[in-house]
């Protein structure tokens, strides 16, 4: 089952730029285009935080398996 990444829906939901979430989170816009893209290995716990603080959601809402 592969996990989908949908960071793309909710910077859209939020009407929030790559680079906006960039500057909130701390990250560059290449690692997070990395992540938002789904070529990511991985997330740190305390990026996944970050990232749903500035979008104020749950690691859920950015993070699923497809069926």
């Amino acid at each position: 089952m592969p996990i989908i990444i949908n960071l793309d829906v909710m910077l859209a939901k939020r009407k929030m730029s790559l680079t906006e979430l960039s500057a909130k989170v701390g990250l560059t816009i290449v690692n997070l285009s990395i992540l938002k893209t789904g070529k990511a290995k991985g997330v740190r716990f305390d990026t996944l935080e970050a990232i749903c603080k500035a979008l104020d959601c749950k690691p859920g809402d950015i993070i699923d398996i497809a069926d």
